[in-house]
């Protein structure tokens, strides 16, 4: 499974580099905060396939990082993707590399 670190993507956000981010958790923890990310919620993540980029990397972030993984794993089982990146430690690495 590809992944990348939040200073990585922070590197690509002062880029602007092209890219599509999807945050897979629950309504109420994007809400509360998000980095900019489309929700798609895990449990619903395969009825969102058509929103899901395929001609440029797609970073998928949870909390820690463990519900993205899980995502990318049901999305590479089921389609043929092979840009999907685990946002490593999802948002609480973001908030230490960010210092939010």
């Amino acid at each position: 499974m590809k992944s990348i670190t939040a200073k990585e993507l922070e590197q690509l956000v002062a880029d602007k580099k092209d890219f599509q981010l999807v945050d897979v958790r629950e309504p109420d923890e994007h809400e509360v905060f998000n980095i900019g990310g489309v929700l798609m919620p895990l449990g619903e993540i395969a009825s969102h396939i058509d929103e899901i980029q395929k001609d440029r990397p797609v970073i998928l972030y949870c909390r820690k990082g463990i519900r993205s993984q899980i995502a990318i794993q049901k999305l590479q089982d089921k389609f043929p993707f092979d840009n999907l990146y685990n946002l490593i430690g999802g948002t609480e690495a973001w908030k230490k590399a960010m210092a939010v």
